[in-house]
């Protein structure tokens, strides 16, 4: 295999060897390598094939706008799919492989759609794969095979991801020569300044030109820079760190490659790490792109960008080739030409311009290089890699070529159509873009983000002095922004001014053949869009940029078109006859560059991601022998089995230990929230739909909580338990969303109420006991509250101690049970429930679980919010009149007064009793009315909690049924899964104590 490495210069270490591998080939290329200049130091331009024809593809960038060599990177579970080679720093043992090709990347059977490409034009997926309607998922599953990128890995992520905050007074993307010295100049006035920049090493542009600044290398002083910013105690330097997103108020997402680029990465740092940084300014030096001239086949192996090639050559010391062809409409892939006719590559550079008159064409000219004006190519030769190029000259109108052709010889292209400011930072804040005829491209206009400058070839300036020059003042003046009273801009480096200009606008390189009859012109490189399904989108009415965009793919790959939008829209506007700004672009969106799921959740996996929340009592119940389940992320009782008992066993004793004696729960997973104000017995009468304003201290409610829709929410009881203060409970699972309901409705709705709310369900220990003998238990531990049903009557609350811990007691049940519900502080939690266990021994005290409290409130008929409601059920389905006030306003009472919320055949709720009292219906089960011999069955609705109840020695459920109110004594019919039609009778929803004596006890 022949070398491509020069035999001295560039930035790599050549006294190190690393071995790699590609496609199974070991490789070998030098610290300061990527994989894209090690492989074309190997000769190696095939790495890829293209996504939708299977063309084979070869290096076209050198960083991120690079379209075509997307490899998997690793292997097992640390692959990954669609890196860009030109983004890969090489390491020693990099295992890589290309994609999209079968069985292997020399000989791809997938090439053989390129034989049918006339059948895949633009659009033809959404016209093609409509019919029958049955076979879509087999066209989806064929489609996605067939074409499109990588494979994630299967096996679970084995590294680690972090995430940092950060604040500063000047951030500066990007570290060429413009975010240096904008960097340089901030941190003189001792401004904290952050500069982050996507490359290794701190230079930008500068690494790979042989640019002097002060009479010394660029790169050389761009080291310098970057060493003394490295000594300043206020500046953070961040290579290997791309910002890849900005949002509002001048905030930032940087992904920054911690150890991406180790073969042995430490243990104990990250692989990547999220920043969010806060900035006060910020100054944007992202640079610009080179854009590509679209010629026919320009996709061959061995075509690239101009400073592509110039950045191979002189930042990695690899030659594209040994005999190649410069195509350009500027001046700026010139230099190009010149770098690499001085490192021995025999060059011929076409010019689609006529008359050149800028200073790179005569120093190419001096340099002797074989320059051929008013030309253009019309055809490139080779397959797996590109051979020659055919080139012609411009007729006088030039939309087209004349005759004679000549054909050139050559190994590789580079082309160079101009450069585009890389906006994307900057439209992503909402900037207005500008559009500028001399580089005939966008820049950037007016921000919508006023704390904002941007700087150098980002913002449309392309001399080498005057990108420093913009780079220092924007600097000094974002630090004196920022509020540094010493802020000055000082004096800029001095270097050569030259730019790319003059330029002049090719958007479509015309050839022999009528567009489309003869090769194909790409415009998105990787989602394979030519120029002909550009033409051919609009012919089909497709004028608006935006709907060209979705039906052609064009930019919606990857890369977000970095290298093909402009010629894109600079082809629909000379077809519709419209200037170039006239046609618009299209949105830029963040990332600017892909980033790994990892960073945005960092360490939060597995229990840090969604924490087991624990009651002070859990290590009692593991003791105690307790299954769990998880309720809100807290880990809460199931049932406590004895040995030989199965689930239906256990909740059998729990529950008839409540109903026969006593029995206790840990309810401290109740969600609490802690209202205090002189307003607060108004919002309370607001929030709920019944009233609330003459609630007595010392003194609960039930209410229900509706959704301005008018439906179910919430449910809980609230204790006013001071003249301005009041504790609310919540359901287990609902309470952050409560919390965030009534806050949102208190600064946003009503913020004239003085009212404060404070969530404080971990400050307190809840346990319930309920039971007939729970008054003579609850004797035993107190002194100092009174217990009798006058002092503290259902619905009443006192204060005292309970176990010598200073406790709230409440007459509050959900069993249907005389209960006592004790507050403690948390940590008094465990010590109270084990005083509770001990003094109840006598009384056969029974710890019960979440099973057995289902069972025992099903037998009553309460509700639990998100099982007897799903969103769509208001109070009148729930038979719940009662509680909806109709002098007051609430949330929701103008919804509840829409005549389909009062429908007679909306789904209510209501009671289920199987003609076979032992016959435990499934729940979900669907209730039918009229019974057929097969599906489809008119549906009444459906079962939503169903219990064997002891207490009632029959099986109990409740459903949501239509009209099911009206409905009471009617027989109905449950089909089962197994095939089993169950009879069954609607009916009311409290099975036991129906005149609720037992909890007024």
């Amino acid at each position: 295999m022949s070398s491509y490495r020069l035999g001295q210069g560039g930035r790599i270490d050549r006294e190190k060897t690393l071995s790699f591998s590609f496609d199974g080939k070991r490789l070998a290329g030098h610290p300061g390598d990527t994989l894209a200049s090690a492989l074309l130091a190997n000769g190696i331009h095939l790495v890829g094939r293209s996504f939708k024809y299977h063309r084979p593809r070869g290096i076209f960038g050198a960083g991120a706008e690079e379209p075509n060599a997307l490899i998997q990177l690793g292997r097992g579970a640390r692959t990954e799919p669609n890196l860009r080679a030109t983004q890969i720093e090489l390491f020693d043992g990099l295992y890589a492989q290309s994609q999209n090709r079968f069985p292997n990347l020399e000989f791809d059977i997938g090439e053989v759609n390129s034989l049918f490409s006339k059948f895949f034009p633009a659009g033809f997926y959404y016209k093609t794969f409509m019919w029958p309607a049955s076979f879509w998922m087999k066209y989806e599953y064929v489609i996605r095979h067939a074409a499109g990128l990588g494979k994630a890995p299967k096996e679970r992520d084995p590294d680690s991801y972090d995430k940092t905050y950060a604040h500063c007074d000047v951030l500066v993307v990007g570290a060429g020569p413009a975010g240096l010295s904008a960097a340089l100049a901030a941190a003189k006035t001792g401004a904290r300044v952050i500069l982050c920049d996507e490359h290794g090493e701190l230079g930008g542009s500068l690494l790979a030109s042989k640019a002097e600044i002060d009479g010394k290398p660029g790169a050389d002083w761009a080291a310098t820079v970057a060493a003394e910013l490295a000594e300043q105690p206020e500046v953070t330097l961040l290579p290997r760190t791309q910002c890849f997103a900005y949002w509002d108020h001048n905030y930032f997402s940087l992904c920054e490659r911690v150890t991406d680029h180790l073969s042995d990465a430490p243990a104990n740092l990250p692989r990547q790490r999220l920043w969010k940084v806060r900035a006060k300014q910020v100054v944007l030096a992202t640079g610009a792109l080179e854009r590509p001239l679209v010629f026919q086949d320009n996709d061959r192996p061995g075509i690239m960008l101009a400073s592509a090639a110039q950045t191979f050559l002189n930042r990695y010391a690899v030659k594209a080739g040994n005999k190649g062809v410069v195509f350009t409409n500027n001046d700026g892939a010139y230099r190009a030409a010149i770098d690499l006719a001085d490192a021995g590559v025999k060059v011929t550079v076409v010019d689609c311009r006529e008359k050149p008159e800028g200073e790179g064409y005569y120093a190419a000219l001096d340099k002797g290089l074989d320059v051929r004006t008013g030309k253009v190519i019309v055809a490139t030769q080779g397959k797996k890699r590109v051979k020659s190029c055919t080139i012609a000259s411009l007729n006088e109108a030039r939309d087209g070529v004349e005759r004679p052709h000549e054909e050139i010889e050559a190994d590789f292209i580079a082309s160079s159509g101009g450069w585009n400011p890389t906006v994307h930072l900057f439209c992503q804040a909402k900037g207005k873009l500008e559009w500028n005829d001399d580089l005939s491209a966008f820049v950037p206009g007016e921000p919508m983000q006023k704390a904002q400058r941007s700087a150098g070839a980002c913002n449309g300036t392309f001399g080498l002095q005057s990108a420093l020059a913009e780079g220092t003042k924007a600097g000094g003046e974002a630090a004196a922004a920022a509020g540094l009273k010493k802020a000055r801009a000082g004096k800029a480096p001095k270097a050569s001014d030259a730019t790319h200009l003059p330029l002049e606008p090719l958007w479509l390189a015309p050839s022999d053949a009528p567009l489309g009859h003869k090769g194909k012109h790409f415009i998105d490189f990787q989602n394979d869009v030519t120029a002909a399904d550009l033409k051919l989108a609009l012919r089909e009415g497709y004028t608006s940029v935006e709907h060209v965009k979705r039906y052609t793919t064009t930019g919606m790959a990857t890369d977000q078109g970095k290298t093909g939008n402009v010629n894109a829209l600079g082809i629909v506007a000379d077809t519709l006859g419209k200037k170039l700004p006239e046609v618009g672009v299209t949105t830029f969106r963040p990332p600017y560059t892909p980033v790994t799921f990892g960073i945005f959740m960092g360490r939060d996996a597995d229990d840090l991601l969604d924490p087991a929340r624990t009651t002070p009592m859990h290590s009692w119940h593991q003791r105690a022998g307790a299954l769990f389940e998880d309720v809100g992320q807290w880990k809460r009782a199931w049932y406590y089995p004895r040995e030989g008992e199965d689930i239906h066993a256990a909740v059998n004793r729990e529950v008839a230990a409540v109903r026969n004696s006593l029995g206790v729960l840990d309810a401290t997973t109740l969600g609490k929230i802690d209202i205090q104000g002189p307003d607060a017995a108004e919002f309370l009468n607001r929030i709920y739909t019944n009233a609330w304003k003459k609630l007595d201290v010392g003194r609960a409610r039930y209410g229900l909580m509706l959704k301005e829709d008018g439906m179910v929410m919430d449910d809980g009881v609230t204790t006013r338990i001071g003249e301005n203060r009041y504790l609310m409970t919540t359901t287990s699972g609902n309470a952050p969303q409560v919390m965030a309901h009534l806050e949102d409705y208190l600064q946003t709705e009503w913020p004239d109420l003085k009212v404060y709310l404070t969530s404080v369900t971990e400050q307190w220990a809840t346990i319930s006991v309920a039971g007939p003998n729970a008054r003579k238990l609850m004797a035993e531990l107190t002194d100092d509250i009174e217990l009798s049903p006058n002092a503290l009557p259902f619905m009443g609350f006192a204060e005292g101690t309970v176990a010598g811990a200073p406790a709230r007691v409440f007459r509050i049940s959900f069993t249907g049970e005389l209960s006592f519900e004790i507050n403690v502080p948390s940590s008094y939690g465990l010590s109270v429930w084990e005083a509770v266990m001990t003094a109840g021994e006598k009384y056969g005290i029974t710890p019960y679980g979440t099973e057995a409290m289902h069972v025992l409130r099903a037998e009553k008929g309460y509700i639990i919010v998100g099982q007897e409601t799903d969103g769509s059920i208001n109070p009148h389905d729930l038979g719940m009149d009662w509680i909806v006030s109709k002098q007051k306003d609430f949330v929701g009472k103008r919804s509840l007064t829409r005549a389909d919320m009062s429908k007679p055949d909306r789904k209510q709720l209501v009671g289920i009793l199987t003609d076979d009292p032992n016959v435990v219906l499934p729940e979900g089960s669907h209730v039918v009315e009229e019974l057929k011999d097969k599906p489809p069955m008119a549906m009444l609705g459906h079962v939503t909690s169903s219990y064997w109840s002891p207490n009632c020695g029959h099986s109990i459920a409740m459903a949501l049924i239509k009209g099911g109110l009206a409905k009471k004594g009617q027989k109905v019919h449950v089909p089962l899964l197994d095939g089993r039609v169950v009879g069954a009778t609607i009916s009311d929803t409290v099975f036991f104590d129906v005149e609720g004596e037992r909890l007024r006890a």
